[in-house]
């Protein structure tokens, strides 16, 4: 990251068994497991880094977690040496809430319905606390969670699991006031300088309007055709085949999901016989066409005899003739031999 120099972090060792079951005995609380093997890991946490600034290091993020031995009540116990009226945060812990309506979830309470534990001071800029509520007295509590307890002594949800909350520390780098994201007005603007310079992914600017996630397809099948599917064309009319479609849509239920495959089987059945009918009506057609070709052919070759018989009569009658004036020019030969005979 630019500017990062002199970063820290103190090596602990992990916490003894004998400390975390003492703490838990004093407390009457179950530590959570997650938080018990991290305390059995190191005995709490501290990272410190600083950025430079006109060559001098400042200190800017810092990721802290209390040791167990400082996991201290929030609201410590009444001092024998104290003032009987003294005022304490107890006195603070009122209901704000209207009447019929409930937070979810609720805010913790300073007196001994909530048993409140501070994990991290933030610097003075309010308290990260690891919170047991509806608590009775002499009973153990088990269930916890992690609020953020600002400036002005009012509770901010963070996680239920200190697991989650490790991991929103590590991804806010321990700024200044990054717990303030968690609440209705956010950080100061000096925090939300700090935090667009190192986290330009993560920030967001709180006077940017919200714009509106994508829209992804809806997942599942595509919407059933609800018109009459196409039916299967002649081959003569050179037309493509189109196939009706077969999905079915998912949100229907079993009784409807029935009915439509039996309205599909209908229509497709009555394609069939639509599509038979078509054909047995093709044939007909086509035979009344063979039909008519035959005939034609046949009143063809007739009409080829006929022309046939013409042409063979005028080719005799020719003939004919042409026999007929050659048997007259014989007669007339003949005759005028005869008379030359005659007159020698």
């Amino acid at each position: 990251m630019p500017g990062v120099a002199d970063v820290r972090f103190a090596e602990r060792e992990p916490a003894e068994k004998r400390s975390l079951l003492t703490w838990e005995q004093k407390n009457r609380c179950i530590l959570p497991e997650d938080l018990r093997d991290f305390y059995l890991t190191t005995d709490g946490f501290t990272l410190n880094w600083n950025v430079k600034l006109d060559n001098e290091s400042v200190p800017l993020g810092s990721l802290k977690l209390n040791s167990i031995s400082r996991l201290v009540p929030l609201v410590q116990p009444v001092s024998l040496f104290s003032l009987p009226n003294a005022p304490s945060l107890s006195d603070l812990d009122w209901d704000d809430k209207e009447p019929g309506v409930s937070l979810s979830p609720a805010p913790p309470h300073f007196d001994s319905r909530s048993r409140v534990f501070e994990l991290d001071s933030c610097g003075g800029n309010g308290k990260v606390c690891l919170v047991y509520k509806s608590c009775s007295p002499g009973v153990v509590s088990q269930k916890s969670e992690l609020w953020f307890l600002d400036r002005s002594l009012c509770w901010h949800f963070l996680t239920s699991s200190f697991t989650s909350y490790f991991r929103l520390m590590i991804t806010h780098l321990g700024l200044p006031e990054w717990q303030y994201n968690f609440t209705p007005y956010g950080p100061s603007p000096q925090a939300q300088q700090w935090a667009s310079l190192y986290q330009p992914l993560t920030f967001a600017d709180p006077q940017d309007p919200p714009s509106d996630p994508p829209t992804d397809p809806p997942l599942g099948p595509p919407p059933q055709q609800t018109g009459p599917q196409p039916s299967l064309q002649s081959q003569d009319q050179d037309s493509a085949q189109k196939k009706p479609s077969a999905q079915s849509g998912a949100a229907g239920g079993a009784g409807r999901g029935g009915g439509e495959r039996g309205g599909r089987e209908g229509e497709g059945r009555r394609e069939e016989v639509r599509e038979r009918e078509g054909g047995a009506a093709g044939e007909r057609r086509g035979g009344g066409r063979g039909g008519e070709e035959v005939r034609e052919r046949e009143g063809g070759a007739a009409g080829e005899r006929r022309e046939g018989g013409a042409v063979g009569e005028r080719r005799g009658g020719g003939e004919r003739g042409r026999g007929g004036e050659r048997a007259r020019g014989r007669r007339c030969r003949r005759k005028e031999r005869r008379r030359g005979k005659r007159g020698r």
